[in-house]
C-alpha cells in the first residue's frame, strides 16, 4: 500500500523467513555499521564521530535465497507507485542489530555521484534508486527504533521537525517491507528496550536521464 513517498506491505515475510535470517545473521561476523562508502579501518576518533550519526551492529549477506523472496516486492512497489525505476542489480543485504539506546540518525542512501568501481560491471556508474527495509522482529519485541522519513529536500538535522515527520508505523508488524527512493531522508530512532532487527538492501541502475 501506498502512504506520501513510500509503499508498503505489511506482514509480507513469513515469520519463518525472518527467524532464517535472524539465525543466519547472527552466525555472520559482526561489524561496527559506518556511514557512507567507507572501505577503511577508523581510529578511535573517527569511530566517536560517526557513533554520533549512527550506531548500530551489522553483517552483510548476499544469497540468493533472500534475494528471491524480497525482490518480487521491489518489482510491485515500483510498479504500483508509479516510479518506475528502471534497475538491474542490488548490493548485499545489510543485516542489522540495533541493541539499547542504538540508532540511526538522518540519512539517505543515495550519494552525490555514481560508483566509481571500473572493475564491478554490477555498480561501476549506477546509483541506489530503490531502499528497502525488512521487518524482523515484531514491534512489540522492542521499544522505540522507530523508522522515520520526512520528504523535504535537504537535510532535515537543520530544520523544524514537528510538520513533517512521517512515522512507518505500517511496518512494525514483523514480516512487514516497505520500499522507497533512495534519496528519501529517513532515520531510526534510538532503541529504548529490547532488539530491533531489521534486513535492508539497495537497488541499483544508471542514473536518471
Amino acid at each position: 500500500m501506498n502512504t506520501s513517498s513510500y509503499w508498503y506491505f505489511k506482514s509480507a515475510l513469513t515469520p519463518k523467513f525472518c527467524d532464517d535470517v535472524i539465525k543466519y545473521g547472527l552466525s555472520k561476523t559482526e561489524q561496527m555499521a559506518q556511514t557512507g562508502n567507507i572501505k577503511k579501518k577508523l581510529n578511535k576518533e573517527e569511530i566517536k564521530t560517526m557513533k554520533q550519526v549512527r550506531n548500530s551492529d551489522i553483517a552483510w549477506l548476499d544469497d540468493l535465497w533472500i534475494y528471491k523472496e524480497i525482490h518480487p516486492y521491489v518489482d510491485k512497489a515500483n510498479e504500483k507507485a508509479g516510479w518506475n525505476f528502471q534497475w538491474d542489480f542490488s548490493e548485499s543485504c545489510q543485516f542489522t542489530k540495533y541493541k539499547l539506546n542504538q540508532y540511526y540518525d538522518w540519512h539517505c542512501d543515495s550519494y552525490s555521484k555514481p560508483f566509481n568501481q571500473p572493475n564491478n560491471i554490477n555498480k561501476h556508474g549506477k546509483i541506489r534508486k530503490l531502499s528497502v527495509t525488512c521487518q524482523l522482529t515484531d514491534g512489540s519485541e522492542y521499544e522505540g527504533g522507530e523508522l522515520e522519513f520526512d520528504f523535504r529536500d535537504y537535510d532535515p538535522s537543520k530544520r523544524d521537525e514537528s510538520k513533517h515527520l512521517i512515522k512507518a508505523k505500517e511496518i512494525l508488524p514483523k514480516g512487514s517491507i516497505v520500499v522507497f527512493p533512495s534519496h528519501l531522508w529517513h532515520r531510526v530512532k534510538p532503541v529504548r528496550k529490547g532488539i530491533r532487527y531489521s534486513l535492508v538492501l539497495w537497488n541499483i541502475g544508471y542514473p536518471f536521464k
